[in-house]
């Protein structure tokens, strides 16, 4: 069951990062290190932004999933259309808005002024697409509530494949460079959007569907709101420890933030892998707490961490021995390929360090335990905020990436101390002996 789940979501997942790899060739091929660094800088704002909110597809897939556990099939449907309308509301906030935040964002990140040029050009485009982007959150996070994650790899795949065919089309072939790497997400996530809410909602059981007054209960909407803003107080420490790291690697100059730029790549390929098992750890454990069944909570748990360990271990080692043919067909430009090879163990050791991470993000968002993701965050952050620096200024981009991995093992570390007590008070049935966590 788990790698029933988790398979299909990996691909799913996979296909950002293939992206990602996308946008940074055809980027790299234009010759220019400064249209490179504008496109890490753009990109990691425009997820600085998202990831706030991708509270959408994480609550929406713990609420979902537990209701699926308890066989609620009216608040299944409840779930969907409070999120959805959140998802609106935020959308339109975030392009009217969208003027003040790359402002403050260019600010905040100090490229160099081509970097800084090339950053705004991309975000001004790209911002346009955050109503839709934000409600596939919502369409995505309710369908692996369901366990339907082929259909997740679907929606994925129809987003991020015509987004790769359109960048290459827009980027190259017609000349359009960075602008058009931007609309190519713009009109993908549209496709995207139009898609995922035509299957979900034709999936509707016109028995099962829910009055206004219970949508917006008002008990509902207040857990809601707690559970959005813990999980979203713990994106925004993890897109700021991504942010404090761009931004002290765009300190060391032009080159070194290119180089850094072609390895986060490396390091998003690996998330987003994990991130399949995450997944599969969501939604049965998100079942396992609303039918109140410890044993496969217990078992869930097992399954998923072994299994994040083995194939973070596979992805550290195919990038350790193949690493450099990844960076050289990302990059033209001699000098960003030098310098890449030199850090890539860095980066390819972030997915064992990771593992653990994101095997727990898994498990807390499915228990909806967000209290907890949001203090553990806080916890480690202002550690990495000052290990960053000063290993940074002792070793330069060896400290930054050493701090990092640091960060990314102490976060999971940190979920794992807290799991056995919130297991406990979670479940009011155990049988303690052969049940417990190992």
């Amino acid at each position: 069951m788990v790698f029933a789940i988790a398979l299909p979501m990996t691909l799913a997942f996979l296909t950002t990062p293939l992206l990602g790899l996308v946008d940074t060739a055809v980027v790299g091929r234009l010759g220019d290190a400064a249209l490179i660094g504008g496109l890490a800088v753009g990109a990691m704002l425009f997820d600085i932004v998202f990831t706030a909110f991708n509270f959408l597809r994480s609550s929406t897939t713990g609420l979902a999933a537990q209701a699926m556990g308890r066989e609620d099939w009216v608040e299944q449907q409840a779930i969907f259309w409070r999120a959805l309308i959140t998802s609106a509301v935020v959308g339109a906030l975030v392009v009217v808005a969208s003027p003040v935040l790359i402002w403050a964002g260019l600010i905040f990140m100090s490229p160099g002024e081509n970097v800084g040029a090339a950053a705004q050009t991309y975000l001004a485009i790209r911002v346009l697409s955050a109503p839709v982007a934000l409600a596939n959150y919502v369409v995505l996070g309710f369908v692996l509530g369901q366990g339907r994650s082929g259909l997740g790899l679907l929606l994925q795949t129809v987003i991020y494949g015509t987004n790769i065919v359109l960048s290459i089309l827009f980027g190259l072939y017609l000349g359009w460079g960075l602008p058009g790497v931007a609309w190519a997400t713009v009109i993908s996530e549209i496709i995207g959007c139009a898609a995922g809410l035509l299957i979900v909602i034709s999936g509707f059981r016109a028995v099962a569907r829910p009055a206004w007054s219970k949508i917006l209960d008002a008990a509902a909407l207040k857990r809601l709101l707690s559970l959005n803003t813990d999980i979203m107080i713990r994106s925004l420490g993890l897109m700021f420890a991504f942010v404090w790291f761009t931004r002290l690697g765009a300190a060391l100059g032009e080159l070194q933030l290119a180089a850094n730029a072609i390895l986060m790549n490396v390091f998003m390929v690996a998330s987003y892998y994990l991130d399949g098992l995450a997944n599969a750890a969501e939604q049965i454990v998100g079942r396992a707490v609303g039918a109140n069944h410890r044993p496969a909570f217990i078992r869930a748990i097992k399954l998923t961490t072994l299994w994040s360990f083995v194939c973070a271990g596979v992805t550290t080692l195919l990038f350790l021995v193949f690493g450099d043919r990844v960076i050289t067909m990302l990059t033209t430009v001699p000098e960003v390929r030098e310098l890449a090879s030199v850090y890539l163990p860095w980066a390819a050791l972030t997915a064992l360090t990771g593992a653990l991470a994101f095997e727990m993000d898994g498990v807390f968002i499915g228990a909806t335990w967000s209290r907890d993701m949001r203090n553990m965050m806080l916890i480690v952050l202002p550690f990495f905020v000052l290990a960053a620096h000063f290993l940074g200024q002792a070793f330069g981009n060896h400290g930054l990436w050493a701090a990092l991995n640091i960060f990314l093992a102490g976060r999971g570390v940190f979920l794992m101390i807290v799991l056995p007590r919130r297991t406990r008070e979670t479940f009011v049935a155990c049988h303690a002996g052969s049940e417990r966590l190992a």
